[in-house]
């Protein structure tokens, strides 16, 4: 099986996870491992590299890849579970935490998964290939449900439009495929609103974040995640949409935030000091820019573990 996935931010996600040798470090969405060969290149045979991925297509892959090294270990779970994902292997903490969020390249271009609106192919949209499925979501929530999904994860104008069509159209028969649904979304909005970026991305992006609770895993793995981290250790963390950043900008300003007592207190009462440092946020490069479209909307965010 290939794979195909292009590492987004790769030099930039290893230098800032600043590898030690004989670290522990995790790949969280390990995917096709562009990111974690990366890792296992700068670390070397004398840490531990964990694996993570959902995905039964990448963990083939990543079990192929990383045969011959000895000290990858590849784990069939979720990021989330980071706590129990290092106790599982051995490891009470980790000095390095990647995870890169969102869907890969391989799961957008292998249309039998139907994550994209450019292929016809039966709504599924599931990482993990199991549980609620695009399919379940569209045929089964309320117009009311529908229109708050569409609209608070794909920020989406129409989305009171795009959930009433929807709801009449599996009147007549259940939405099956990937087509079907970008016909309908189509078909609630007006002409000037399809021009320009394809008018079911927002639907799509929106649909799959519901599918794969991505956001609410993303949250809970964060806080994990700096919880897991020795003194000193670095998570870094890629995002490809508003709606993740802002998440993970908030979490780390959180991280960072030091004293709260009011500014007007001669001194310090709360007796707070920051959990973790935080570094500048990175965007590729103008060269990744022009090698991968796809990078376009990522963004790198990293903070450096200070206490408990």
């Amino acid at each position: 099986m290939n794979f195909n996935h292009t590492s987004v931010l790769l030099n930039e996600a290893i230098d800032s996870l600043h590898i030690k040798p004989g670290g522990v470090y995790v790949d969280g969405t390990a995917g096709g491992g562009g990111h974690t060969a990366a890792i296992l290149e700068a670390l070397g045979t004398s840490g531990t590299l964990i694996a993570v991925d959902q995905d039964p297509d990448a963990l083939a892959v990543l079990r192929e890849r990383f045969q011959d090294a000895p000290n990858v270990i590849v784990i069939n779970n979720n990021f989330s579970n980071i706590k129990n994902i290092l106790s599982d292997v051995g490891k009470q903490r980790a000095d390095g935490i990647l995870l890169d969020i969102g869907v890969s390249s391989y799961q957008l271009d292998t249309a039998c998964r139907g994550f994209s609106y450019h292929y016809d192919a039966p709504l599924d949209m599931r990482m993990s290939r199991q549980g609620t499925s695009a399919r379940d979501v569209v045929n089964t929530y309320t117009e009311q449900d529908l229109a708050a999904v569409i609209y608070r994860y794909g920020e989406e104008k129409y989305a009171r439009s795009i959930a009433k069509n929807i709801v009449k159209a599996r009147q007549e028969k259940p939405i099956e495929t990937t087509t079907e649904l970008v016909d309908i979304i189509k078909a609630s909005m007006p002409e000037a609103a399809k021009r320009g970026a394809h008018p079911a991305r927002k639907t799509f992006q929106a649909i799959r974040i519901e599918v794969n609770r991505e956001l609410e895993v993303l949250e809970t793995a964060l806080d994990s995640a700096l919880g897991c981290l020795n003194k000193g250790g670095v998570i870094s963390v890629i995002t490809f949409h508003s709606l993740e950043d802002r998440l993970v900008k908030t979490k780390m300003k959180e991280w960072a935030q030091g004293c709260t007592c009011p500014k007007d207190f001669p001194v310090c009462v709360c007796g707070k000091t920051p959990r973790a440092k935080v570094g500048k946020a990175v965007s590729p490069s103008p060269e990744e820019l022009a090698e991968n479209n796809r990078s376009r909307s990522a963004r790198l965010r990293w903070a450096i573990k200070l206490r408990e």
